[in-house]
């Protein structure tokens, strides 16, 4: 058996036995679920995060995501199957890392990778021979290659799939979901060679339900994109038809569920105000931004994120007609959004279009208010605001009312019966909606 052939058997044989320690870094929505799935898989964890107050609260037991209970973590950090650290140099003792940091894009539109380097760069020093490295993050084809390899090997002569194994694995974390989560979701792992895709394979096997190999990172890292572009473009379609159905004097909500009574060729897909959270509104635009570098015009994307983005303006014009309609402008009237997360019975705002649509309302001199159960304050783009105290209050005193997230938790009938104005762009009112001269449906 040559020297790679033990290096590889004997980090397989830790792997299997659950003596192998994992560390994982970056402890936010993706990387804490996967910690608290190692650890209960029977492995010793460690995160990895720079913010102090994330690893306190951690080793305290008390969980800041809400996909995992604290109770759950509580149990984890007791038994000493996991903890959390700001210093990288617990690195130096890992059989196994998965990187789990953010990749938002810039203001430019171009990925900002720097979580990614700043990572790499932590683990390079305490890089060593029978380490299997996992990049979750999403990004563009190409990065685990072509960014992190070098990072890796330029001051040591650890060779990727002899002496380290290095691999992306998409993450397709869906916060606030039950039935799909980070144990049973099917895993897709590529590594940057046939041997780093069996590491990871294995790995990764030992605590989720389901793990697709597939050839390499770059199809791995492209799958991911994929997905979230197929999401992208039939939202941006759906965006659209409601712009066109708005036009035509036709209800858009009963075109699609008419449509979607076909029990074969279609997806039912619905419109809204804008696109919202981490993966759909970004991480199509990896794959437009490096075509670019190529020399080639990703047109379906592009036209999509135009629809897309656009959605918070062509709100804001419903709740100008509707208001005017009403014989009021929007200048010092009052409007109470309900809703700020990107998506019901959450509390993620990222990307949440209720950010654009607040924005625009405040622009024109609305007077604004908010409440959301999940999201007690916002803070963007140099504005503040607290969420209601008194719902029902608020919603009879509003000269309008605008739906944008549908969170389960609102009494949709009461709502109705208190708003002298609604303008529902998420269909929360459903039938209720329908048919009433009050409500202004998207």
């Amino acid at each position: 058996m040559g020297m790679s052939d033990e290096i590889r058997s004997a980090l397989a044989a830790r792997i299997r036995d659950h003596s192998a320690k994992v560390a994982v870094m970056g402890l936010g929505y993706v990387g804490l679920p996967l910690a608290v799935v190692f650890a209960e898989a029977g492995y010793t964890v460690v995160g990895i995060d720079p913010i102090e107050s994330k690893v306190e609260s951690i080793n305290r037991g008390e969980s800041y995501v809400m996909d995992i209970p604290s109770e759950q973590l509580a149990a984890l950090v007791s038994a000493g199957k996991l903890r959390a650290t700001t210093d990288t140099s617990v690195l130096a003792e890992a059989d196994a890392v998965s990187i789990c940091v953010p990749t938002p894009l810039r203001k430019t539109g171009d990925p900002d990778l720097s979580f990614i380097v700043s990572a790499t760069e932590s683990l390079a020093p305490f890089l060593h021979s029978g380490m299997v490295v996992v990049l979750e993050s999403s990004t563009y084809p190409g990065t685990t290659r072509e960014l992190m390899l070098p990072v890796l090997t330029e001051c040591c002569e650890l060779q990727a799939g002899r002496d380290f194994f290095l691999a992306f694995s998409p993450e397709r974390v869906d916060p606030g979901r039950k039935d799909w989560t980070t144990i049973n979701t099917p895993k897709v792992v590529g590594g940057i060679t046939p041997q780093c895709s069996d590491m990871a394979e294995l790995w990764y096997g030992q605590a989720l339900q389901t793990v697709v190999k597939v050839s390499s990172c770059e199809v791995a890292e492209m799958s991911k994109l994929l997905e979230n572009t197929f999401r992208m473009i039939n939202i941006g379609l759906v965006n659209e038809l409601a712009i066109m159905c708005d036009r035509l004097g036709v209800d858009v909500w009963e075109v699609i569920d008419a449509a979607a009574t076909k029990p074969f060729g279609f997806m039912k897909f619905t419109p809204g105000p804008g696109l919202g959270g981490h993966c759909i509104p970004i991480d199509p635009l990896y794959l437009s931004w490096k075509l670019k570098s190529l020399n080639y015009t990703a047109r379906f994307i592009e036209l999509a994120s135009e629809i897309n983005t656009g959605m918070p303006r062509f709100v804001l014009r419903k709740v100008q007609d509707a208001l005017n309609e009403a014989g009021k402008p929007l200048k010092n009237s009052r409007v109470l959004v309900l809703g700020a997360a990107y998506k019901p019975d959450i509390d993620d705002m990222r990307e949440s279009p209720a950010l654009d649509v607040i924005g625009l309302l405040m622009q024109l001199k609305a007077d604004v208010r908010y409440h959301d159960p999940f999201v007690p304050k916002i803070e963007h783009d140099g504005w503040a605001l607290h969420s209601v105290d008194d719902l029902m209050k608020e919603v009879a005193a509003a000269d309008c009312v605008v739906i944008i997230t549908n969170h389960s938790s609102y009494d949709y009938a009461a709502i109705l019966e208190q708003a002298s104005l609604i303008v529902d762009t998420r269909n929360g009112l459903g039938a209720m909606g329908k048919n009433q001269s009050k409500v202004v449906r998207l």
